[in-house]
């Protein structure tokens, strides 16, 4: 079932090509809280360093911890694995993407909260064909 899920998809892990990219190219860089491993290898058009990650679950760009994230991105040369990465006490931790779930965030006159439109007030003229 797991080789189906990897020739077939790309959101679920890694996928066949990127497994036999990783294993020819890739030289493990090291692993986040989440279980997601971080690997580099080859130049990009760039002349840099190739990142990327192999995630655990999910591709879910928005679970890469901050420290991370600056690696990924080439803000820094030092993987937080090997300068030991300490989130600053502004950097919120990882919530989950929840669009699309009971728990996504549903405004004030949304169809999916309440349902009701709160009372329009006469701030402004609602726009009608051929006014």
């Amino acid at each position: 079932m797991k080789l189906l899920l990897q020739i077939f998809t790309w959101w679920n892990g890694q996928t066949i090509g990127t497994r036999f990219h990783t294993w020819r190219h890739g030289q493990r860089v090291g692993e986040d809280e989440f279980g997601n491993v971080y690997y580099q290898g080859g130049k990009d058009s760039e002349g840099r360093t190739r990142r990327w990650v192999i995630y655990n679950g999910p591709a879910e760009a928005s679970a890469i911890p901050p420290g991370w994230h600056g690696w990924m991105h080439h803000r820094t040369d030092v993987s937080p694995a090997d300068e030991k990465y300490a989130a600053r006490e502004w950097q919120k931790p990882h919530r989950p993407n929840l669009t699309g779930t009971p728990g996504a965030y549903r405004p004030k006159g949304s169809l999916a909260a309440t349902g009701k439109r709160p009372h329009v007030t006469g701030d402004y003229d609602a726009w009608t064909p051929r006014s």
